[in-house]
């Protein structure tokens, strides 16, 4: 059976490298405008069933 060879883990120093402190501000604009396009889409459709219900014996 081989030996497992153990490998340190290398990390920096605690005190090398600075915290930085950082916003997280997605930019939702793209999936709104995705999500009401979405909306427009099943309300025509559902409002082009209503219509065609009536045609429908």
């Amino acid at each position: 059976m081989a030996k497992k060879n153990k490998r340190s883990a290398q990390s920096a120093p605690i005190g090398s490298t600075p915290a930085v402190r950082t916003e997280f501000t997605p930019d939702y604009s793209t999936t709104k405008r995705d999500l009401a396009r979405i909306g427009i889409l099943a309300g025509s459709f559902f409002a082009g069933l209503i219509v065609l219900s009536f045609f429908i014996k």
